[in-house]
Order: structure tokens, then sequence, then C-alpha cells
């Protein structure tokens, strides 16, 4: 009898997990217009960027964003990035040249992507353009004062190495 029951729970267990599969997959891509208002939040940015455009920038960012851009760089709110973002948008014209999505992750209110990307730099002075390569992961929320509808509330930068 303990046999049955072992064999009977073992299908059970293996149908519940088979079954659930699909759904958690499923679960977690949002729908069309999230992956789309997602898409052109990160266009938008950028671009934003690429105009020098800081208030339009900060425009995206939740008034809580946290945002470590270096592990020496630990900012908290949308103001504390301002000083800093000036003063690069002083000096450089920053271009995204590249910027590939890894994963999205959407639930409900939140979402998470992972971005390869590369900015070229070009001084507004003296001096030769640069590249910068490296890997981002941002949460955004949905928030109704963002001008697409999600801002960003975390940001982490991962500088690429060199091998």
């Amino acid at each position: 009898m303990k046999s049955k029951s072992r064999i009977l729970l073992s299908l059970i267990l293996f149908f519940m997990a088979f079954s659930a599969s699909p759904q958690s997959v499923d679960q977690f891509n949002g729908t069309q217009a999230e992956r789309d208002s997602l898409k052109n939040t990160s266009i938008a940015i950028r671009a934003a960027f690429s105009k020098g455009n800081l208030d339009r920038i900060l425009a995206f960012h939740h008034p809580d964003v946290i945002k470590a851009t270096s592990y020496q760089s630990y900012q908290t709110g949308r103001e504390s990035l301002r000083p800093g973002l000036k003063g690069t948008l002083d000096n450089f014209h920053l271009e995204f040249v590249e910027n590939n999505t890894e994963s999205l992750l959407i639930n409900g209110n939140t979402a998470i992507e992972q971005t390869l990307f590369t900015i070229k730099g070009t001084p507004k002075g003296n001096g030769q353009p640069f590249i910068f390569k490296g890997r981002s992961m941002i949460v955004y929320v949905k928030y109704k004062e963002s001008p697409t509808g999600w801002a960003t509330i975390r940001e982490m930068i991962q500088p690429a190495t060199e091998n």
C-alpha cells in the first residue's frame, strides 16, 4: 500500500510541476504594452543623455532612487544625482552606441532590466573621446510622474574590465 501511495504522490507532484512551469515562465514577461513602454523609457533616457538634457534625465528617476555607478559611488535620492550629472554633461557629449537588453523581468508595478551598454564620450573642450562599456541592472517602478509611466528606483553599474 505504501508503494502505491508513493507512486500516486510522485505522479501528482510531477504533473503539478509540469503544468506549473509554463505559467511561471510567462508570469514575469509582462504585457506587450508594458514591454513596449519600458523599451520607450530606455530609448527616451538615452536620448536625454545624448541631448545633454539634465532635467529630462532626472524625470525618469524616482525621487527615492538609489544609484551605484561604481564601487565608490552610492547615491540616494534623485536630487543627489544632479551635481554629478551636470558636471558630466557640461564637459562631455554622451552617446549610447550599444544597449542590448540581456533580460527583462516584469512583476506587477516593478520591472528589472539587465543590459550591456557602450557609451561614447566626447569632450566638449580639449581631449580625446573615450568608450565606456559595462553592464547595468535597473529596477523600474510604475510612476505616474515619469514621462513614460516608469521610473528607475535602483540602478547598479558594473564596468567592463580589460582581460
